[in-house]
């Protein structure tokens, strides 16, 4: 269980504002409202309700009506990972707490202010306290240090061309023909005949007669009668006589 007696009243404060902030967003109502019902509820001691605290009706007050550049100064530094709507309320409340002292209440230090937040958020959350907070609200402390440049100029030269783009461009040079493009062709030398176009054709040759052409056809033969066809069975007497008779 902590030990709240060793933290004094002004981190005691800020946890109360803390307290107050978490319960108006949990139940949508307005934080300065809460304040005066619980400021009520404290005078009277049958409540058991403590006194708010001077620095703490300060902080909530003050949160209250800065609450849209509180959130976009959280917003602009949490990471693209993060949204601010999506985060534990606890850490917004305590975020909107500890932005509020680094923006508009110079008495105290940015260091201070994050070294509180980081205690609350331990508090809370235990071991599991988000690292992010740390990162985001040193982010807001660098940003608004005397040193850094104004988040409107580094806007407005942001939006500045560089030198290499207001320069204007050297017009362009126009293009040189190539010494092959200037120079005039060569006039085209007149086509010469080969040797095989402007030899004479040699003169054909007559067509001499084939050995078989030439050669004279031999005297047919006479045509010998064929011998008389003898009936199967007969014989013929040379002498024309049947000896069968």
């Amino acid at each position: 269980m902590p030990d709240y007696k060793r933290h004094g009243a002004r981190y005691r404060a800020r946890r109360r504002a803390v307290d107050i902030l978490f319960e108006a967003e949990t139940r949508d109502m307005d934080p300065v409202s809460i304040l005066d019902d619980r400021a009520a509820l404290a005078e009277d001691p049958n409540n058991a309700v403590a006194p708010i605290a001077e620095y703490t009706r300060t902080i909530v007050a003050g949160a209250a009506e800065e609450l849209d550049d509180i959130d976009d100064n959280i917003e602009r530094y949490l990471s693209d990972a993060w949204e601010l709507g999506r985060i534990p309320a606890v850490d917004r409340a305590i975020m909107r707490v500890s932005t509020w002292e680094i923006l508009f209440n110079d008495d105290v230090p940015g260091a201070i202010a994050i070294a509180n937040a980081m205690e609350m958020a331990k508090e809370y959350a235990g071991n599991n306290a988000s690292p992010y907070i740390h990162a985001v609200l040193d982010d807001i402390i660098q940003a608004h240090s005397a040193n850094a440049p104004l988040l409107d100029d580094a806007a407005a030269e942001a939006e500045q061309p560089t030198p290499a783009e207001a320069a204007e461009p050297a017009p362009a040079e126009p293009e040189q023909p190539t010494p092959a493009e200037t120079a005039e062709p060569a006039p085209a030398e007149p086509e010469q005949p080969t040797p095989a176009e402007t030899a004479e054709p040699a003169p054909a040759e007559p067509e001499q007669p084939t050995p078989a052409e030439t050669a004279e056809p031999a005297p047919a033969e006479p045509e010998q009668p064929a011998p008389a066809e003898q009936p199967v069975g007969t014989i013929t007497d040379p002498e024309g006589v049947d000896p069968v008779g």
